[in-house]
């Protein structure tokens, strides 16, 4: 039971025990008093009558006719008159019934008063006894009023004081709301601190939860910096910064074998002159920050384009990848322009025939070694043309063949005319031989043309987001996803684009469309990209909470790539996280990225949150993965 709620009920028994002591005593002091009164009322009239009749003849009709007018003109129970003998003479007496007050509240307080007695003389003999008694329903009539008037001083005081009390108990208990507030939001793993208040008991108990909270982040904290540590010695070059062979070979391969970026792209190799050239001509130290320069330079141009990261691949060869980048020719002159503006002007004058640059296109289902060999194909004839110069090899067949201007008209006429479709891909759990299927992930997928193939999110989506339509597409994603759940069983997935989440008309109506479908939202998932998240990190937090409330899952999808800020979990209230693939690609192979994974599977499940492996190879795969922590994986080999 509240603090509200027990405050009313102990005003209403402390006022109802006021009320009653000071009815009881206020009700039988007025009862005294009218008593009193009616009494001397009583004698006087009595005595005032007495006399009258005395001074009369005693007719005994003039006596009677003086008794009834006094009777009809005055408000008496009875007048009666005895003879010495005590034989009724006259009586007068009044029949209608009590006004003024209810009759069960006469007979629960009673009014006695003494009748008022005088003798009546005829010359020096006595006549009779006169004996009277006013009417006491007047008296019932003003205590029963008092008695009213009493009761509703004391209904609106209680409703005062209740009042009063409960804004009282309002204000003093608004950091207990604050504390409760906090504990809730630290059941659903989201831990924050609050303001500390004046009350003393109160600011022990909020200093309390909030050093608790403060501790759980700092030790969150403490743990991501360890695992960004762990991150950028297994899986980077300790001289430039850029991702290793391996970890860089693998995220190639995630995207040439996924649908997160567009099926065509490119790859820029840059070719340094043989190091140990460089190293005797410039120096030991001179060499390292030349490369460390070079690293910082090809890391830059990745700047604002999702996907696109930076790696050594050798020890004087360094590649690109550009999934946004469909012309290897525009790549080339991107990378080739930067090199020339920020790293070039100093380092070759130092050593002219520095370098060569080649970039060739990729499409999806290629393999790295395959994209490599074309590689060394342009760096030959980049080489052909001299010092610091530049090749490009172009393949427009697998381009997508929609001209700039018909995307608009082409995408918003998807949302309209249904061309938007789903495919489903299992996400499970547990080791091989024992998998079970967590939920179903909902992938886009887009109809052009009747009969060409299906594209997939990576291949419209990036011009979705020019054009800002990436709202009412998600919008029917979700849709879509309903529909789906309302003639299957199980749970399902769902992807936002990171363009989406900061748009507050597109969050209203998601959330207007949900609570229509209150029973579909436990079964509804819905999961951002990682660099979405960050971006827009205040915006997915209010996001996330909107849809927890509705009962709907939230989740990270392609984490990792930014250990540093992982801190920022504590305050997301996740319910799970999606690795990303390049970490787990070969990490059987790869015991640094291991101990990375189960540090951060530890550190999740610290917080409450469910960690699923993206880009699964092999179902050989799950027994390593259940060992390291995961809960559930998904990928190729997989969804087979």
């Amino acid at each position: 039971m509240s603090l509200i709620k027990q405050l009313w009920i102990a005003i209403v028994l402390a006022m109802t025990l006021a009320f009653g002591g000071s009815l009881i005593v206020s009700v039988l002091s007025a009862r005294h008093y009218l008593e009193q009164q009616l009494q001397v009322k009583n004698i006087d009239n009595a005595t005032s009558l007495a006399l009258s009749l005395t001074q009369l003849d005693k007719d005994p009709v003039t006596v009677e006719l003086q008794v009834a007018a006094q009777f009809d003109a005055g408000h008496y129970r009875f007048i009666r008159i005895t003879s010495p003998q005590g034989r009724t003479m006259i009586e007068k007496v009044y029949q209608g019934e009590l006004e003024g007050a209810p009759l069960w509240f006469a007979r629960l307080i009673p009014i006695h008063a003494e009748p008022g007695r005088a003798l009546i003389q005829d010359g020096w003999k006595q006549f009779g006894t006169l004996t009277l008694a006013s009417h006491d329903q007047y008296a019932y009539k003003s205590l029963w009023e008092g008695t009213l008037e009493l009761l509703a001083w004391f209904v609106l005081g209680s409703l005062a004081a209740g009042a009063i009390g409960t804004l009282a108990i309002r204000i003093i208990t608004r950091p207990l709301t604050n504390v409760v507030e906090q504990a809730h939001a630290i059941a659903e793993r989201r831990f924050l601190t609050v303001a500390e208040p004046r009350t003393p008991e109160m600011r022990a108990v909020t200093r309390a939860m909030n050093d608790m909270v403060g501790r759980l982040k700092t030790m969150f904290a403490e743990e991501a910096s360890r695992l960004e540590g762990l991150r950028q010695r297994v899986n980077h070059d300790p001289v430039t910064g850029l991702a290793t062979r391996d970890y860089f070979l693998s995220h190639f391969s995630d995207i040439l074998s996924s649908e997160q970026y567009g099926s065509v792209g490119s790859l820029v190799v840059v070719r340094l002159a043989p190091l140990d050239e460089i190293n005797t001509k410039l120096g030991h130290q001179q060499t390292d920050e030349m490369l460390r320069q070079l690293g910082k330079t090809l890391y830059d141009t990745g700047n604002d384009r999702p996907g696109q990261r930076a790696g050594r691949i050798k020890g004087g060869e360094f590649a690109v990848i550009c999934p946004t980048q469909e012309s290897a020719q525009a790549a080339a002159q991107d990378i080739h322009a930067a090199l020339q503006l920020a790293w070039l002007p100093k380092w070759g004058a130092l050593y002219p025939d520095l370098f060569h640059l080649a970039a060739v296109p990729y499409r999806r289902q290629q393999t790295p070694g395959q994209v490599l060999t074309q590689v060394d194909q342009a760096l030959a004839q980049a080489q052909a043309k001299g010092p610091n110069s530049w090749h490009a090899f172009e393949d427009t067949g697998h381009r997508i063949n929609v001209p700039a201007e018909q995307w608009r008209t082409l995408l918003s006429e998807a949302v309209e005319g249904g061309q938007l479709s789903l495919v489903f891909f299992p996400v499970v759990g547990g080791a091989k031989g024992t998998t079970n299927t967590l939920h179903q992930e909902g992938v886009i997928r887009l109809s052009v043309k009747s009969g060409e193939p299906l594209l997939s999110a990576g291949d419209f989506m990036p011009m979705a987001a020019k054009l800002n339509l990436t709202a009412p597409i998600d919008l029917s994603v979700v849709r879509l996803a309903i529909d789906h759940l309302q003639r299957s069983v199980g749970d399902v997935a769902v992807n936002l684009s990171a363009e989406t989440i900061a748009d507050f008309n597109f969050r209203n109506q998601l959330l207007i469309l949900l609570q229509e479908f209150p029973v579909l939202c436990k079964r509804l998932l819905f999961e951002v990209p990682e660099y979405g998240v960050f971006r827009q990190f205040e915006a997915f937090r209010d996001l996330a909470r909107s849809l927890k409330a509705l009962g709907c899952r939230v989740g990270i999808e392609y984490f990792g790539q930014r250990f540093a800020e992982s801190d920022k979990l504590a305050s997301l209230g996740l319910d799970y996280i999606k690795v990303h693939p390049s970490y787990v690609r070969g990490l059987a192979q790869n015991p640094g990225n291991q101990e990375m994974l189960r540090g951060l599977n530890n550190m999740a499940h610290a917080l409450g949150i469910v960690v699923i492996a993206l880009g699964v190879e092999s179902m050989d795969d799950l027994s390593l993965l259940a060992e390291l922590g995961f809960d559930g994986a998904t990928g190729p080999g997989v969804t087979g």
